[in-house]
């Protein structure tokens, strides 16, 4: 929504105001979403505005964006850039975001890697020998590729088909290229939620396993050593009855997960 200010109102409203939501905010993040908030961010278009306001306010202009767009196939390349404007919520708020290792009240998820750009031009290679379970009519995206943005997701920290779709939705057309998305009418076409989990849940995962563990051994050393650990699922049992073992196994440098085995 936007927020208009009408001629002869008080001096300093529109500063005064954005620093009063901005109080606001330090204080309901925590609360609403469990950890602190260092950092706000917002975007201004220099076609239509200055940004007064947050200049007003002591708002940091840090530079343009890139000038791409999101639409329903995901991001699109346009000519007006906008401006990114930030503002600190706490002291040291830079110092604490561009550190080596974030606060430990800061992590919360599940332990994820970045990956190189390398690194996604490789993955889909490691899936090109797994058997497609799809028919030939209607295949709008390669297998390897599927695999290799469900695999990138995942290693990057997404849990469930509904995260990895967003994550994958959120790429960069850059990005997308790495992997190896289709490009239709100008635009990459990425797969969707409802694609992505057919795929992955018709998927041969002997296949799909040594695929990836062949990815951990190309990729993977710089692990000096292997975290193992198990977990009994309660009310997972099997056809003969016995309660269902998971066991994992995750590099302690890279965080990243090099196998998982079930077992009774």
């Amino acid at each position: 929504s936007r927020f208009l200010i009408l001629p002869g109102g008080p001096r300093n409203l529109g500063s005064r105001v954005l620093s009063l939501c901005t109080r606001r905010l330090v204080r309901d993040w925590p609360a609403r979403f469990g950890h602190e908030l260092l950092l706000a961010e917002t975007f201004v278009d220099p076609g239509l505005f200055v940004g007064t306001v947050y200049r007003a306010a002591n708002w940091v202009e840090v530079g343009r964006t890139r000038g791409f767009a999101r639409d329903g196939y995901g991001y699109t390349k346009h000519a007006r850039p906008k401006l990114v404007f930030v503002h600190p919520l706490c002291r040291r708020a830079r110092a604490r975001l561009g550190a080596a290792h974030l606060e430990a009240g800061l992590r919360h998820g599940v332990p994820k890697m970045t990956l190189t750009a390398a690194q996604m031009r490789a993955l889909p290679e490691f899936f090109h020998a797994i058997d497609d379970p799809r028919r030939r009519q209607g295949r709008r995206h390669a297998l390897a590729t599927v695999l290799a943005l469900a695999a990138a997701a995942t290693l990057c920290g997404m849990r469930g088909y509904k995260a990895i779709s967003e994550w994958v939705d959120d790429l960069s057309p850059r990005a997308l290229e790495r992997f190896r998305v289709r490009r239709r009418d100008g635009h990459h076409r990425v797969p969707s939620l409802s694609a992505m989990r057919s795929v992955l849940i018709r998927v041969d995962p002997a296949q799909l396993d040594a695929a990836l563990r062949a990815w951990h051994h190309t990729h993977g050393s710089a692990d000096s050593a292997l975290a193992i650990d198990g977990k009994t699922l309660r009310g997972a049992i099997d056809d003969e009855g016995n309660q269902t073992h998971v066991l994992g196994i995750v590099g302690h440098d890279s965080k990243a997960p090099w196998g998982q085995k079930k077992s009774a």
